[in-house]
C-alpha cells in the first residue's frame, strides 16, 4: 500500500519502538514525504533526542531508516497541488502532505484527527487502522 507519511508518525517511531515502527520497516508499505521532512528532523535534533532519550548515534540510525524506508519528494513536484490543497487543509501545517497526496494520489498515514475529519478530498487512515489493513 503506498501512503503519504506525517511527521508525528515519524516522531512516535523515533519516541517508542512499538507498532509504529515496526509499521515503518514493513514491506507491503511504500512510504512517500515531502523533502522537507529530514529538514525538519535535522533542525529540531537536539529537541527530538532529548523528548525520545535518543543518543546521537540512535537518532542518526533512525534518520537513516526513514531515508531509506521514504522516498522523499521534492517541493517542486509538489508546488502545482499546493494551491488546491491550501483550500482543503484545515491546518496550514498539513498542506504539503496534502498536496503530496493529491499529486500521488495516494491516502495519508496521520493521527492527526482534524486532517481526517475536516477535509475529505484525501484518505487519511490513523495507525490503528493501518493495522487492520
Amino acid at each position: 500500500m503506498d501512503l503519504v507519511v506525517d511527521a508525528n508518525i515519524l516522531f512516535a517511531a523515533l519516541i517508542k519502538d512499538g507498532l509504529t515502527s515496526e509499521l515503518i520497516v514493513q514491506n507491503n508499505l511504500y512510504l512517500y514525504a515531502p523533502e522537507f521532512i529530514i529538514e525538519e528532523f535535522e533542525k529540531y535534533r537536539e529537541i527530538i533526542k532529548k523528548k525520545t532519550k535518543r543518543t546521537d548515534n540512535e537518532f542518526d540510525r533512525a534518520l537513516d531508516l526513514f531515508q531509506r524506508r521514504i522516498e522523499l519528494i521534492p517541493s517542486e513536484e509538489i508546488k502545482p497541488y499546493v494551491e488546491k490543497a491550501i483550500v482543503i487543509s484545515p491546518d496550514i501545517k498539513d498542506v504539503q502532505y496534502i498536496a503530496l497526496g493529491l499529486k500521488l494520489h495516494i491516502a495519508i498515514w496521520s493521527n492527526d484527527r482534524a486532517l481526517k475529519e475536516e477535509q475529505k478530498k484525501v484518505k487519511v487512515y490513523s495507525t490503528s487502522e493501518i493495522i487492520k489493513l
